[in-house]
């Protein structure tokens, strides 16, 4: 059984850190240089360079985490182990032709996978316009006729697509504020919806935490909606998971070993990917589930 060493919420913001390993803190937090500020209507908009990195933080000298980073000399190169688990939902089937994903950074997961999958269709969906600008001026991020991006919030977003039929080869859930995943975007019922846009052997990816209290939550919240899944622990946690079953893992080494040429430039790995994919839980299979009426915020209030 999966717990976090601690049941407070200072606890919880120091493991979001987490969310970006490698996060500047003490010494190195003195060497970042601040290029952009901005408060949107949600958040602090910071762009800080150190060593050669630019990257997006929610928070003065990025104390509870980075959210995206670019290598300035290589920027096509993936920073953070977290979007290279994420690529990992390529090797669970065939290319996919339509994909979104909710969350939008600086645009890393999109740009990667427009240049991987130059004939799919990709949506992004990002709440706050001034995310969208500063991954547009600081990190080279640029729509174009198959990469488009919607500023609405996520969950709104999934739902409309819903209500409209559109389905999905491939979803990716990659929300954060300024410390962990928002928990209308946690929920199962938030969770069945992301299911109903999958297409027929679709997968949705999710970044979420290695350590945290609700770890063991999060985890059978995921295996009700979608069934079992495959789960990437290397700093973050990522889950993979195909509600038309999953892929076997001598299927998963052999898509990685086919797809190499395209991922080892990126920085990836692909048999080191291949080797996370774990398939047995690892939680408390009688945790409560997320819903709609029982969130992370009461769990965090819990005593």
């Amino acid at each position: 059984m999966k717990r976090a060493a601690s049941g407070t919420l200072a606890v919880l913001l120091a493991v979001a850190a987490l969310a970006a390993p490698g996060s500047p803190g003490g010494a190195h937090a003195a060497d970042l240089q601040l290029r952009h500020e901005e408060r949107s209507l949600y958040r602090q908009v910071l762009v800080y360079e150190r060593a050669g990195e630019r990257c997006l933080c929610f928070t003065r000298k990025c104390t509870i985490g980075r959210q995206s980073c670019i290598e300035l000399a290589h920027p096509q190169r993936l920073v953070f182990g977290y979007t290279r688990m994420m690529l990992g939902a390529l090797l669970m089937g065939p290319p996919p032709q339509r994909v979104l994903v909710v969350g939008l950074g600086g645009g890393t997961l999109p740009a990667t996978l427009a240049r991987l999958l130059p004939e799919a269709d990709i949506e992004a969906v990002e709440i706050d316009a001034a995310v969208v600008r500063v991954a547009s001026d600081w990190f080279g991020f640029q729509p174009g006729p198959r990469l488009h991006v919607a500023t609405e919030d996520g969950r709104v977003y999934v739902r409309r697509m819903g209500r409209e039929g559109r389905h999905y080869d491939l979803v990716m859930l990659d929300a954060y504020d300024q410390q962990y995943i928002p928990e209308h975007m946690l929920t199962l019922e938030f969770l069945q919806e992301v299911r109903a846009l999958l297409a027929p052997g679709g997968v949705v990816a999710a970044n979420t935490f290695s350590a945290s209290r609700l770890y063991d939550n999060e985890s059978v919240t995921y295996a009700r909606a979608f069934g079992g899944f495959y789960n990437l622990r290397s700093g973050n946690r990522v889950i993979l998971a195909r509600p038309a079953g999953l892929p076997p893992l001598a299927q998963v080494r052999a898509a990685a070993e086919r797809l190499a040429p395209e991922l080892t430039p990126l920085g990836v790995d692909p048999q080191s990917l291949a080797a996370l994919f774990r398939d047995v839980p690892d939680w408390d299979a009688n945790a409560r589930l997320l819903t709609d009426q029982y969130s992370p915020a009461n769990l965090l209030n819990a005593r």
